[in-house]
């Protein structure tokens, strides 16, 4: 946040009143999933109710993995699918097209962040209705207690931006009080497991779960009337059967021509991809140690001070992180060593040195922890990290940094960037605290960090997840991990993602790769997870029939797509001319958007030519 002030329309933001009608009405999502992937379709309706046409501008979160594939606007009784071009030729086309007094629409990534978008409907004009749909799909993650996690982010915080860096697009958006937000939300979600689904829980008021199959291996829910944005979404459904290893193979996309679709001639889509689900495991006895350094990095800015989730009587964040911190420090083992770092404008530690673990120390620990405020401005984490780095480790303790924030920046990937030049010399676990936290922050410096994240917006399921992540901590690194193939002659794979690196028991680890070569009736292959843990080689293998899905939507071929995407704008490369014009490569032929390109369609049959330029309007977010 931008001051140590405690909720955000104290933090800069315009709250806007009532009298300004609001371009945007409604907000309606379909959610398909299929074992741990998710294929979303949400669509944002509009009516300008002004006597002069408007351009709406909506910024919103979306969770960093999506892979956002489809763009369409609906005005005037037609549907235009939008192209998918360099971001500077999207601005340009649609800038063009505002200038000509025709309808344009344009949905881009944000440049601070990928976890925010921003959707423009331009010259919308008087008593005119239109829609626009976007289309994305993303792998589900599974909860400490074996849950499959969705969730459709709502809430979207203002973040933080250092002097240094230009300010958020999020610090700028009209707030208004959560029971004024003149928009809906409504929501259904379909579940398919072959396996079957036990249950299917919400943070929200949901709909009985109803079975469509017998066998109860598909059911819905929908979201209840009245949302109102003060909470994210969050869906979390129970499968029957245990989390097993497995390999599902796509089949090559064939273009039908459509604008949208890519081309044949387009590599990526045209080979077919494997997706690769381990759940690497190995002895249980020699699993953790009672060795390691371990800091705590706890946020103190002023937006800690704020609500977990928008409700009466929800806890503040700052007492969310305190709590969580406190059952870390009563689990950790005897003979390791910890310090506690608190950070805002400036930052603290508890001790001068990392100090050894012992029953008065720790109670000692726990005394400063409860007396915690979240008193120390804004959210500053770039340099309590630097001292952290800078500072020599312990001979024997590997160290494990824990970061505890609501992910309010907006130098994301300068954090990310930091941790990822020190990952040779530790672990990194981060703890997402309250709605809206930053998923391309949490998500972002766990992966950098070679460890976990964990996201806690309430007291469900948090000792769980901090177990887990401790867990995960005390296991040694798992080292030279590669994978090995068993084709059929004449066939090869080539690995799109990254090998994964950090390996812990049980814990999912998903591998992308490109399958060439012609596949034989029947023909089977086989992979191989190998390395070492404890000097002791493991090998993790999956044995998988070579006969290809043939779907309607290349879901798996778009994950890929967003992996390759995500894994090149994380890089250290990321900014030479190389990896951008591979970025750009894979965002085109896949039709998945990046931080380099943008979708933009153009009503060049407009009936109504809007003459002048259009009334600038900011769709608010809810406020306090």
């Amino acid at each position: 946040m931008a001051s140590p002030s405690p909720c955000p329309p104290c933090c800069g933001l315009i709250v806007i009143g009532s009298k300004v009608p609001v371009p945007l009405k409604g907000i309606s999502v379909d959610v398909q999933v299929k074992g741990f992937v998710s294929d979303v379709s949400a669509t944002l309706k509009y009516k300008n109710e002004e006597e002069k046409a408007v351009e709406a501008i909506f910024v919103f979160p979306m969770d960093e993995d999506s892979a956002v594939y489809s763009f369409e606007a609906t005005i005037e009784g037609k549907t235009i699918v939008a192209d998918l071009q360099e971001k500077k030729q999207a601005r340009e086309t649609y800038d063009e097209a505002i200038s000509q007094g025709q309808q344009a629409f344009l949905l881009e990534e944000d440049e601070s962040s990928a976890d925010v978008f921003s959707c423009n409907v331009g010259n919308l004009p008087p008593g005119q209705e239109a829609e626009v749909t976007l289309k994305y799909v993303r792998e589900l993650p599974i909860e400490a207690d074996g849950a499959v996690r969705f969730v459709l982010p709502a809430v979207l915080n203002p973040r933080y931006t250092p002097e240094e860096h230009p300010v958020s697009v999020t610090a700028t958006r009209p707030l208004v009080p959560i029971g004024d937000i003149p928009y809906t939300l409504s929501l259904s979600a379909h579940f398919k497991s072959a396996h079957g689904i036990a249950k299917i829980v919400s943070n929200c008021d949901i709909s009985p779960v109803e079975y469509t199959d017998p066998d109860k291996t598909a059911a819905k829910v929908s979201l209840a009337d009245g949302h109102k944005f003060q909470r994210d979404v969050e869906l979390l459904a129970y499968y029957n059967e245990p989390n097993k290893p497995s390999v599902t193979v796509e089949a090559a996309v064939v273009s039908s021509g459509a604008a949208t679709e890519p081309k044949p001639s387009d590599s990526l889509m045209t080979e077919s991809i494997a997706m690769l689900n381990f759940y690497p495991s190995f002895p249980i006895e020699q699993e953790q140690t009672s060795c390691g350094e371990f800091i705590f990095v706890v946020d103190r800015s002023g937006s800690m001070e704020c609500e977990m989730y928008y409700e009466p009587n929800a806890p503040q964040r700052i007492d969310c992180a305190k709590e969580t911190l406190v059952l870390l420090l009563k689990s950790l083992p005897l003979g390791c060593y910890f310090n506690i770092f608190g950070f805002g404008s400036d930052f603290e530690s508890f001790f001068t040195e990392s100090k050894e673990y012992t029953q008065q120390s720790m109670e000692e620990a726990i005394t400063k922890v409860n007396e915690m405020k979240a008193d120390l401005g804004g959210t500053e984490i770039l340099e309590p990290l630097k001292k952290i780095y800078d500072t020599a480790g312990i001979p024997d303790h590997p160290r494990q940094l824990f970061l505890f924030t609501d992910g309010e920046v907006g130098n994301t990937k300068q954090v990310i960037d930091e941790v990822a030049r020190n990952a040779h010399n530790h672990r990194c676990f981060t703890f997402g605290i309250g709605e809206g936290a930053s998923t391309s922050l949490i998500k972002g410096m766990a992966r950098a960090g070679s460890g976990i994240c964990e996201f806690i917006s309430g007291k469900d399921r948090m000792q769980t997840k901090v177990l887990r992540a401790l867990k995960c901590s005390l296991q040694p690194t798992v080292k030279n991990v590669s994978l090995t193939w068993s084709l059929p002659p004449g066939m090869e794979a080539i690995v799109l993602s990254k090998v994964p690196t950090a390996i812990f028991q049980g814990q999912r680890s998903i591998v992308y790769a490109q399958l060439k070569g012609k596949v034989e009736t029947e023909a089977e292959g086989e992979v191989c997870l190998q390395y070492n843990f404890k000097q002791d080689p493991i090998k993790n293998s999956i044995r998988f029939p070579l006969k290809v899905e043939k779907v309607e939507r290349p879901t798996i071929h778009r994950l890929a797509a967003k992996t390759l995407i995500s894994d090149l704008e994380s890089g250290k490369d990321s900014e030479s001319e190389e990896v951008k014009k591979r970025i750009l490569e894979t965002s085109l032929q896949s039709g998945v958007i990046s931080s380099l390109t943008a979708f933009v369609a153009v009503n060049k049959d407009t009936k109504t030519v809007v003459e002048g330029p259009p009334l600038r309007r900011d769709i608010p977010a809810p406020g306090t």
